[in-house]
This record gives C-alpha cells, sequence and structure tokens, in this order.
C-alpha cells in the first residue's frame, strides 16, 4: 500500500509525466554529434587518462628516483588538473544527452514500477 503512493506520488510530477506523455526515446542519440561534443567526450576520456594511471606512473618514478615529495606534492596536483580537464570536457560536452538519457530512463522506470 505505501510501495504504491509513492509510485504514484512519484508518477505525478510534471517531469515524469511529461516523460510519458512524450514517450521519451533515445532517438537523439542517432544524430551525428557536433565538433564540440566530439572534443567534449575526448576530454573527458583524456581526464581519466592523465588521472590515476598517470600518478600511479608519478608514484613508481618517485620511488624509483626516491624522491616522495615528487608524488606528494604532483600527485594532487595532477588529479586537480584531471578534475579541470573533465569539467571541461563535460562543459564541451553538455548537458544534452543526460538530459535526454535521464528522460527515457524515467519513462522505462516508472512504466515497470507502473506495471
Amino acid at each position: 500500500m505505501i510501495r504504491t503512493n509513492i509510485i504514484n506520488r512519484i508518477a505525478n510530477t510534471d517531469y515524469v509525466r511529461s516523460a510519458l506523455n512524450d514517450k521519451a526515446d533515445l532517438s537523439a542519440f542517432k544524430e551525428k554529434p557536433s565538433v564540440r561534443i566530439i572534443m567534449g567526450v575526448s576530454a573527458i576520456l583524456f581526464s581519466y587518462i592523465i588521472s590515476w594511471p598517470a600518478i600511479t606512473a608519478l608514484g613508481a618514478i618517485s620511488v624509483y628516483l626516491d624522491k616522495p615529495l615528487l608524488v606528494v606534492i604532483g600527485g594532487p596536483l595532477l588529479y586537480g588538473f584531471s578534475h579541470l580537464v573533465f569539467i571541461f570536457g563535460m562543459y564541451l560536452a553538455g548537458a544534452k544527452y543526460s538530459k535526454i538519457f535521464l528522460r527515457w530512463a524515467t519513462r522505462v522506470a516508472v512504466e515497470k514500477l507502473l506495471s
């Protein structure tokens, strides 16, 4: 009984009703991505490469050279830089595709819960 009330409350929100009424789908992913989106996704992927793999390599180099300050100072700086690259990539890629995916996922989840 309580579960049904919660599901009905969720289903009656404006966001969920619009996703259900519009039959939100993933057709926008069939469009060719713009150069800006490709650059944004590339920056996001690059941020992963310069994050932990690069910090691990920096740690190995600091052990090999017996210079612990190299990883103590360089590790957080490198991680912070990778985070900035990630944020820049998200800015370039935009929120368009995230919103489309979330509307679709909301519609699918609520339809399953209501059935």
